[in-house]
């Protein structure tokens, strides 16, 4: 059985910024492949939530993520979110390289 998935509003705002980044610096076909890497990964965590690892980290507001990098080539990429044994809720998606504590509460695009 797989988990309803929700994209919340951040992590919908990090996935076009990246996707319009895409578009800017690289082209469509690359933009195409990040899509569907992302959404491969949804469905795959949404039949099999336990695959990513739980995160530890002081703040109350990122309390129960799990993370999991996107599918290849985008590796790059840390999909958090929760599952709650009806829903998978993609809270964020992340360059991996970035001080991840600190993005994952700043709005995107904020560097």
């Amino acid at each position: 059985m797989s988990l309803r998935i929700e994209v919340s509003d951040l992590a919908a705002e990090d996935i076009t910024l990246q996707l319009a980044w895409y578009l800017r610096h690289a082209d469509a076909d690359v933009a195409n492949r990040y899509e569907a890497a992302l959404k491969a990964t949804f469905d795959n965590l949404s039949t099999n939530p336990g695959l990513g690892r739980p995160r530890r980290f002081a703040h109350p507001e990122l309390a129960g993520l799990h993370s999991l990098t996107a599918e290849q080539p985008f590796d790059r990429f840390v999909v958090f979110y929760r599952a709650d044994g009806r829903v998978l809720t993609v809270v964020r998606v992340i360059h991996g390289m970035r001080d991840l504590p600190r993005r994952l509460l700043d709005p995107p695009g904020e560097e």
